[in-house]
């Protein structure tokens, strides 16, 4: 948890440095950078998930690989 802290406040003051933005809308957008990387696992989520619906093949494929890693490496 102390290593995700210090990545996002390293974020926050590269942000705070580097956004050219007045005062408040500066620190707003430092403080809300974060939520872009959730918004890519979001999306990468839901893809991934549309893909396995529209080619079960695959999700069978990647239900065996899940396995087979869960089992080789967990």
């Amino acid at each position: 948890m102390r290593t995700a802290l210090l990545i996002y406040l390293a974020g926050v003051l590269i942000g705070l440095w580097k956004v050219d933005a007045p005062g408040v809308r500066r620190v707003a957008l430092a403080m809300a950078w974060p939520l872009g990387v959730v918004a890519a696992v979001i999306t990468v989520a839901i893809l991934l998930t549309a893909a396995l619906v529209l080619f079960p093949l695959v999700a069978a494929m990647a239900g065996i690989g899940g396995l087979l890693a869960w089992k080789y490496f967990a």
